[in-house]
């Protein structure tokens, strides 16, 4: 390999970037504003769930009852409608996500140490949501009856009941269950699609719609050194992002990094490497730039965000888009991040990730070299 013509190429592709607004955008803009879109705007977090409550009752006790709904960080009572047949509005129009209902003999049926329900109307909408607030008003109510309890066994002279089982909770890696701490780390590996793969994928196939591919053909340079030399300016800026992305996370969201930042660098310059061989192969065998463009939109931003463990488990996902997933590289780069940033582990936790995305590397670029040297390059 000539590093002579290697760096001929790599410096008109420079000069292309350079020369080409929507290229530097896409660069540069765009992984900035999915940054701060997905760290502020993405949040997987239930709390303040929008409540109304109809108090059928208006005794002591239900306005007790709704003081401390209201005073939980993962309630907010947005509405006192006087009749049931209000709540329907508000939960068909979106207004709130769910109704608390008291009945009018609630004090007196509990007074009377008989059984006191409570009508709870969720939004199911959105399941996850609806799933997450069902256990938050579950677990309230079940305070409140052991408050009662207590008050009960306090009353009569008796000594409040041990639970038999008593549960210690301990959060490991994310304690304060913020999921920011999670969406910032695996938003790198989107970046690195979309600078890496989706503006190679547009590299070769522009030649060949400018028609310039058949001079490149007739120049004394290798496949290997026309791949490196269009790779080595996406790789720069993809890298650059890489920095930008862990900066912003620190200084904006407080995300730090708890493993070694050298391991980051190595994992993150394969990663980069994958993508760029992969959006280069999808440019060589597209030779069009809008399938191009379309190609790496279908094989390398969307399996990266959807098939990765990013947003959706994996786990919860069909068995026959488990196993496709073996095949996304960003699913084995978001656990690397996910073990460098959360659980603070090394890289006797997470070799075979990176010998997973080394492999991919070495068949993407044998493949990627194979097509152009078939090409007469």
């Amino acid at each position: 390999m000539n590093l002579v013509r290697m760096a001929a190429i790599a410096r008109k592709e420079f000069y292309h970037l350079i020369r080409d607004f929507r290229s530097l955008y896409l660069a540069f803009a765009i992984p900035l504003s999915l940054i701060l879109l997905f760290g502020y705007a993405l949040s997987l977090d239930v709390d303040n769930v929008k409540t109304v409550v109809v108090d059928n009752d208006r005794t002591l006790a239900s306005r007790d009852f709704i003081a401390k709904l209201d005073a939980s960080p993962y309630f907010r009572i947005v509405a006192y409608p006087e009749s049931t047949r209000e709540v329907t509005g508000y939960l068909d129009h979106g207004r709130a996500a769910m109704a608390l209902i008291i009945p009018p003999d609630w004090t007196e049926k509990l007074r009377a140490e008989r059984e006191s329900p409570l009508q709870v109307l969720l939004d199911g909408s959105d399941p996850s949501y609806a799933g997450i607030s069902r256990g938050y008003i579950t677990g309230f109510v079940e305070t409140y009856n052991r408050r009662l309890l207590s008050d009960f066994l306090n009353r009569k002279g008796m000594e409040d009941i041990n639970p038999p089982v008593e549960g210690r909770v301990r959060i490991w890696f994310n304690e304060d269950l913020e999921s920011t701490n999670f969406i910032i780390p695996g938003i790198i590996a989107i970046i690195i699609m979309i600078v890496g793969a989706m503006l190679t994928a547009l590299v070769i196939a522009r030649e060949y719609e400018n028609g310039t591919m058949e001079t490149i053909l007739s120049l004394p340079v290798g496949a290997g050194e026309f791949l490196a030399g269009k790779a080595i300016p996406y790789f720069l800026i993809a890298l650059a992002d890489v920095l930008v992305a862990a900066l912003m996370g620190q200084i904006l969201f407080g995300v730090v990094i708890k493993s070694s930042f050298f391991l980051l660098l190595i994992a993150a310059s394969v990663y980069i490497a994958v993508a760029l061989f992969l959006g280069l192969l999808i440019s060589v065998i597209t030779k069009s730039l809008l399938v191009a463009n379309i190609g790496a939109v279908l094989i390398t931003f969307l399996p990266s965000m959807l098939l990765s463990d990013f947003v959706f488990p994996i786990s919860n996902m069909p068995k026959v888009l488990q196993v496709i997933t073996y095949i996304v590289p960003a699913r084995y780069f978001i656990d690397i991040l996910n073990g460098l940033y959360l659980r603070n582990v090394g890289f006797d936790y997470l070799w075979h990730n990176y010998l997973v995305l080394t492999g991919m590397l070495a068949i993407l670029a044998m493949t990627t070299f194979m097509k152009l040297r078939r090409e007469g390059l």
